[in-house]
């Protein structure tokens, strides 16, 4: 502690007697138990600690876009080339399945954004007008679930709207909606930040209507889990910047019935059996009930501890 070192830096000198009159400044007082205590108070809470941190990461954050351009594998596998070397073999395995990737900001909002431009993307590029008026009409309809799950219209409105013009562009016959008019909508604050803010309402919405389905998860996931679905939403679902989880996933996916692939980037290696190398990714699957059997993921996202970016599959 600041105060004790300092005391004990300033102890007399005992090689000098204490009349020499030499001593120009006496020595300071050992700090007393108010001068700790103010000491003590001095120090920052945890509340102002975990703030410094946020705001250190929004910092951070700043300085990257919301969708990144898109990148080679090789790109991913350099991050890794001079460390743990289980992330460079892992990668490796990737490429032969994975062409490309793109990052998203790390805010804590990357699997949202991460969700809804790698889906909007794959539309636009097949012109798939029969899943963009399919998941129109699933939009819509949430308007009236949000309305009942408690959340006001004016709330939800412009950005439902602004999800809903999107896919209107791609639906137009002879649309001048270009793959970078697409990025730079989803880079833009408002327009961006609006989506994501109507994905986690109608994720929060879904895992309070199905709360028999989803409570257990909850309770598993923590050791002070919230008392109740609705708490559990309010603190980590519908806060922007709130990471995402298994329960997020499958309940957006679920509410907007799009499959979802998520590949798990970490630097485990399990014991190597069958001829493998004990260090292939794990990949999880998140298909809805609703959709046909065989129905493959339309989205691939890339998790590494705390963090979703977009994989592009080499099949497209």
């Amino acid at each position: 502690m600041a105060v004790e070192g300092d005391a004990a830096g300033d102890a007399p000198d005992q090689t000098r007697p204490s009349w020499d009159v030499g001593v120009e400044n006496p020595p300071a007082p050992a700090a007393s138990a108010p001068d700790e205590a103010a000491s003590a108070v001095a120090r920052p809470s945890d509340e102002e600690i975990l703030a410094q941190q946020n705001q250190i990461r929004a910092e951070q954050a700043q300085k990257s876009e919301y969708v990144g351009n898109e990148e080679p594998m090789s790109a991913l596998k350099e991050e890794y080339i001079n460390g743990n070397q289980n992330f460079v073999h892992k990668i490796s395995k990737l490429e032969s399945s994975y062409a490309t990737f793109r990052r998203t900001r790390g805010d804590g909002n990357c699997f949202f954004r991460g969700f809804i431009f790698a889906y909007l993307e794959g539309l636009l590029a097949a012109h798939d007008l029969a899943e963009c008026s399919r998941f129109m009409s699933v939009v819509r309809e949430w308007k009236g679930r949000l309305i009942e799950g408690g959340i006001q219209e004016l709330v939800f409105e412009d950005a439902m709207e602004l999800l809903l013009d999107q896919l209107t562009e791609i639906t137009k016959p002879h649309t001048n909606y270009t793959h970078q008019q697409l990025l730079v909508n989803m880079r833009d604050d408002m327009v961006s930040n609006l989506v994501v803010m109507l994905l986690r309402l109608i994720t929060s919405c879904e895992v309070q209507r199905r709360e028999d389905f989803f409570f257990p998860f909850i309770l598993g996931m923590y050791d002070d889990p919230p008392a109740t679905v609705e708490l559990f939403c309010q603190r980590h679902v519908e806060p922007m910047g709130e990471e995402s989880d298994h329960i997020h996933i499958v309940a957006i996916t679920e509410a907007l019935q799009v499959p979802v692939r998520v590949v798990y980037l970490d630097s485990s290696a399990l014991p190597a059996g069958g001829g493998g190398s004990g260090l292939d990714v794990t990949c999880h699957d998140f298909v809805p009930d609703s959709c046909a059997p065989g129905t493959r993921p339309c989205v691939h996202l890339l998790y590494r501890p705390g963090h979703y970016d977009i994989l592009y599959p080499k099949e497209r």
